[in-house]
C-alpha cells in the first residue's frame, strides 16, 4: 500500500488552491473547476469543492471543519519560509520553533482554518530520518 494524497473539501476551491500555490511554490494541476492537485515528489494535496462530496456520499464531508488533522510539508529552510510567508499568511499559530523530536516547525492556518506545518529537520537524528 502507498499513501498517495490528502483531500481538503472547501467552499472556495480557487481561493484555497491559490493559497497553497503561493505557500508552497508549487503550481496546481486542475482537473475541473471543482478539483485541483498540488503534487510534490512524495504526496499530493488534493483540493475539492463541496459539489464533489455527493459523488462519495452526501453529507460525508464539510468544508472548513477540520479540528484534528495537520497538513505537513518538509521544507529546506523553515525560517526562510516563515520570512517569505509573513504578510501573506494571516494566522500564524507558532513562529519557527525547534521541537523535542528534532524538527524546526512553523504552524499556521490556511484560509479554511486547516492547520499547516512546515518543518525542517535540524538534529542529527531528525536529519537522518528525513534524508532524501
Amino acid at each position: 500500500m502507498n499513501f498517495v494524497s490528502i483531500r481538503i473539501i472547501t467552499g472556495d476551491v480557487a481561493r484555497l488552491v491559490d493559497f497553497y500555490e503561493r505557500a508552497t511554490g508549487v503550481r496546481a494541476n486542475w482537473a475541473t473547476e471543482d478539483f485541483a492537485e498540488v503534487r510534490t515528489d512524495s504526496a499530493t494535496l488534493a483540493i475539492a469543492g463541496t459539489r464533489t462530496v455527493p459523488l462519495f456520499a452526501p453529507g460525508s464531508a464539510r468544508p472548513a471543519d477540520n479540528h484534528s488533522v495537520i497538513i505537513e510539508f518538509l521544507v529546506d529552510d523553515v525560517d526562510g519560509v516563515y520570512r517569505n510567508l509573513t504578510g501573506f499568511v494571516e494566522d500564524f499559530v507558532t513562529e519557527p520553533t525547534t521541537m523535542p523530536w528534532g524538527n524546526r516547525a512553523l504552524l499556521f492556518r490556511d484560509p479554511d482554518g486547516n492547520l499547516v506545518n512546515f518543518f525542517t529537520p535540524v538534529t542529527p537524528a531528525a536529519i537522518a530520518k528525513f534524508a532524501r
